[in-house]
């Protein structure tokens, strides 16, 4: 059902697209499309991080709960859903309460006794797949929790078929062969114990980061995540953001180096485009944009020069043929110093992907002082450096500044 509103000012159309963007976007906010290379390079470095992840702990947080439910009698899917929710908010209260609270999921919310709609089984579920802890292949939380409650259903009806047998003995081997049909079904986690609440904190024990860390090696072995836990790159620390990573990146691999050219100069490519896409939103009245534009405009042929082709390749993102068709235009006439024909290119695509909610069609009617759709690209850098911050500190071969 289409959605629309009656266009009383500028000011209420400006609110209402604000909120449709909220709705839609998830996660870093990609107003030009540009989610299948952005996402594509970041998988390759960073599998299994996402941007809204903060503390290694919640790999093992999440289990720990799940494991303690699959232990429970509880077998309906929506109390069980409930049961993990509560559970959640009870960890998150622990660890508010504890010396280190960096990046504890809920912080806010918990002073004020509510709770987040994304829950850390919900942020972190795609990375536990990735990393292999949860091994029950593809499905998602919802699917995993009703094959939980099936088994433990399944268990229950063979424990009555057996105990209706005559002989005790018989009756005992059915309900250990229940049992067992439903012991350790979804999870690779030997460091779990039935008292892990007893201490809990948002830092790993030497025992989970030594479980995490192999977990990731395994899993994703030829990424940049793997590479810097294996060789105990420590001065990967000393990089800020991924553009830092360019006076580091030579102890890599070389194709991790051919990776890391192609994803610096398309960061740097794509922040031309969203300089001017700013530019067109505040109708010229964003100083931080227009300040950007001076310095980035004698450079436009120089930024152009980003290899597309290997990029489209590499990532297999040929498929999205108007992404591709997108980029291609915008290197032409950046190469060609065609500003104008830029910001013609930029509307087309937003109105593309977006239609109606295209900012581009409403100059001026946003806050000139607002930016939008970020700048540099970070591939997640800054939420797997925390990961690998946990990791190494967990070892010991890494101390947190204070």
């Amino acid at each position: 059902m289409p959605l629309g509103w009656i266009d009383f000012s500028k000011n209420e159309r400006n609110k209402v697209l604000s909120v449709l963007d909220l709705l839609s976007e998830q996660g870093t906010l990609d107003e030009l499309g540009i989610a299948p290379v952005r996402d594509g390079f970041a998988n390759r470095f960073f599998p299994g991080t996402s941007t809204i992840q903060t503390r290694a702990k919640y790999f093992l947080i999440v289990p720990y709960a799940l494991k303690d439910l699959e232990y429970s009698r509880e077998s309906n899917p929506n109390r069980v859903l409930k049961a993990l929710d509560e559970t959640e908010r009870q960890c998150g209260k622990i660890l508010v309460d504890g010396k280190d609270r960096d990046g504890i999921i809920g912080r806010r919310a918990l002073a004020h006794n509510g709770w987040v709609k994304r829950t850390p089984a919900d942020i972190y579920w795609a990375g536990l797949r990735n990393y292999g802890i949860f091994t029950g292949g593809s499905l998602s939380l919802s699917e995993y929790i009703r094959a939980m409650c099936a088994l433990k259903n399944q268990k229950a009806s063979l424990t009555k078929l057996g105990n209706r047998n005559d002989e005790a003995a018989e009756g005992d081997k059915d309900d250990k062969d229940a049992g067992d049909l439903f012991q350790m079904q979804f999870w690779k986690l030997p460091t779990y114990h039935d008292k892990w609440m007893d201490d809990l904190s948002i830092n790993l024990t030497k025992e989970e980061g030594s479980f995490l860390k192999n977990q990731i090696l395994s899993s994703v072995p030829n990424s940049m995540l793997s590479y810097i836990l294996r060789n105990n790159v420590t001065e990967i620390f000393a990089c800020r953001t991924f553009q830092d990573l360019k006076n580091l990146i030579r102890i890599f691999p070389e194709e991790m180096q051919i990776d890391y050219k192609l994803a610096y100069d398309f960061s740097e490519f794509l922040l031309v485009l969203r300089t001017i896409y700013n530019m067109i939103v505040s109708d010229g009245k964003n100083q931080e944009a227009n300040d950007l534009w001076g310095d980035l405009k004698p450079n436009q042929r120089e930024l152009a020069a980003v290899d597309l082709d290997s990029t489209f390749a590499r990532l297999g993102v040929t498929r999205h043929a108007s992404l591709c068709s997108f980029l291609r235009r915008s290197q032409s006439l950046m190469a060609a110093e065609n500003l104008e024909g830029m910001k013609k290119e930029i509307r087309r695509r937003e109105r593309e992907i977006k239609t109606s909610r295209a900012k581009t069609l409403h100059p001026g009617e946003f806050d000139p002082n607002v930016w939008y759709d970020g700048g540099l690209l970070d591939y997640r850098f800054g939420n797997a450096l925390v990961l690998i911050r946990d990791i190494f500190e967990s070892e010991g071969s890494y101390v947190k500044s204070k």
